[in-house]
């Protein structure tokens, strides 16, 4: 996809993916493992969209580009609105007895420690690398093929998820940019970070999971025999889940990149553009829509 083909970022506010209702404990398939690594990244996106909006603005004044500017206010409007809904699934997790408040400020502490002791200009080039990092993943949630897991969710999750992935492509460049027009962060900076985050994301997650799993009453010794057959989930060569996304991730590190230079957009996302349309703004009967029709094809 060239960088002038991109999509609109749109914000969608006031979305009802019904989050009150009667969702499984274990969401995918009843599978603890990979259900609390979903809710494990839940648990960090309220406080991290608001560091990443932060991390933004602190250049605010710095931006001309009228375009830029735009899409700095949708950017910010999108993550907002992803840090209030995952907020109300997080509720979710707090009367199943997961220490959310704990763990919530466990990770605040570490982002705000991480704000005050970082430059401006190095917490814009985090914000980045963790966009590029969320951006595949969302890839890999909505754009691979992976009819079989999502087939597992529910139907509830899996719209939350879908619509958290689809604003995550629209919105993937708008930190790049920032960063690329407006700080001091260069090449070898720039792929340190990377590393540095994609080591500290795979730490916290799997902490953050280990914690909700000893809530949920498994013992030491049963959460150590779950681990093996999750980590392959992961990481298998070529197939799993982490390992598939190994060419776009690796993108990152090629001198000249841009976001917009990976095609990680169409066409699934045009599909439940259109099946959002059809189904009125309903993200849950969109959803189920574009998974059904995926299913077929």
């Amino acid at each position: 996809m060239s960088e002038f083909s991109k999509p609109k970022i749109i914000p969608r506010e006031n979305l009802d993916f019904g989050l009150d209702g009667d969702i499984p404990k274990y969401w995918i398939a009843n599978d603890p493992m990979k259900t609390r690594f979903f809710d494990a990244m839940s648990l960090t996106f309220p406080e991290g969209e608001r560091s990443f909006i932060k991390s933004v603005r602190a250049f605010k004044h710095k931006i001309t580009d009228p375009q830029l500017i735009a899409e700095v206010k949708a950017f910010t409007r999108q993550e907002a609105q992803h840090g209030i809904a995952h907020q109300k699934y997080n509720d979710r997790l707090k009367e199943q007895g997961v220490e959310v408040d704990k763990l919530e400020k466990i990770y605040r502490s570490l982002l705000t420690f991480q704000m005050k002791v970082c430059s401006d200009n190095l917490n814009l080039a985090l914000t980045a690398a963790a966009e590029h990092t969320t951006a595949i993943m969302c890839y890999g949630v909505v754009g691979m093929g992976k009819k079989e897991l999502f087939q597992q969710f529910d139907h509830r999750m899996r719209a939350l998820y879908t619509w958290h992935s689809i604003e995550e492509l629209e919105h993937k460049a708008v930190a790049f940019d920032v960063m690329s027009r407006h700080s001091t962060i260069g090449y070898f900076r720039r792929s340190l970070i990377l590393l540095v985050l994609s080591f500290n994301f795979f730490c916290l997650t799997f902490y953050l999971m280990n914690s909700m799993l000893r809530s949920d009453g498994f013992s030491i010794w049963r959460r150590a025999t779950m681990w093996p057959s999750f980590l392959w989930w992961l990481f298998k060569p070529m197939t799993g889940f982490i390992s598939q996304l190994t060419w776009h991730y690796l993108q990152w590190f090629k001198p000249g990149f841009h976001p917009w230079k990976n095609d990680e957009v169409a066409p699934f996302y045009h599909e439940w553009m259109a099946a959002l349309k059809t189904e009125n703004n309903d993200p849950v009967k969109a959803t189920n829509k574009f998974y059904t029709d995926l299913a077929n094809t």
